[in-house]
Formats: C-alpha cells, sequence, structure tokens
C-alpha cells in the first residue's frame, strides 16, 4: 500500500493509476480504509509471506534498492532463508512440477487433436 501511495504522489495525475485506485476502492472495504489511512512509510527492508497458487504460503525476506539510474525506480530483491519449507518450494527441481492445470490441459490437447 505504502508503495502504491507514493507512486500516487509522484505521479497524482496517472490516469491508469487512478483509476485502479478507485475501482479498488468500490470493490475492497479492506481497500477502502487502508487507502484513507495515508500510511506512507516505506520500508528498505523487511519480511512478507506471500501465498502462491501452487507453491503455496512463501516466507521471504525483502530489501529496497533505488536505481540511481532510473529516478522514480526501486528493485525489490525478495529471498528465502536457507533450509526452510519456502526455500525447498523455489528450488529449481519443484519449480518444474507438473502442476494439476498443466496435466488437465495436456490431457484435454490430446483429446482434442485425435
Amino acid at each position: 500500500m505504502a508503495i502504491l501511495h507514493a507512486e500516487a504522489g509522484r505521479n497524482p495525475y496517472d490516469r491508469g493509476l487512478t483509476d485502479l485506485v478507485g475501482e479498488m476502492s468500490t470493490r475492497s472495504e479492506e481497500f477502502r480504509s487502508r487507502w484513507a489511512a495515508h500510511n506512507v512509510r516505506f520500508h528498505r527492508t523487511g519480511a512478507k509471506r506471500l501465498h502462491h497458487p501452487l507453491l503455496g504460503d512463501l516466507d521471504l525476506t525483502y530489501e529496497a534498492m533505488e536505481l540511481t539510474a532510473d529516478a522514480g525506480q526501486t528493485l525489490l530483491v525478495y529471498t528465502a532463508e536457507p533450509a526452510t519449507p519456502t526455500a525447498d518450494a523455489l528450488q529449481p527441481s519443484q519449480l518444474d512440477r507438473p502442476t494439476k492445470a498443466s496435466a488437465t490441459t495436456t490431457a484435454s490437447d490430446e483429446a482434442t487433436s485425435t
């Protein structure tokens, strides 16, 4: 939310951003109240829990780095602590495993090609 507020402050006439905030405000009471709180603190480091639809809950640490060559651009780097369930889930061998959705697509593709 803080990053969205900061961007709105940098570009107050950005039509796409204004439309997005308006749409989110009409669809979500939580968004509306958090947006109205104007909490614009920007955290350079911290921890986030994200939910990935295939991998599940991921506990990540992050660091924000300003890109001096591009004013207004920030690079966020997320990492998983070693030897944790999140690190295990993000291993390439886990990312390459077939998903239920891809297996369904493959089966339906084969059925239509015969």
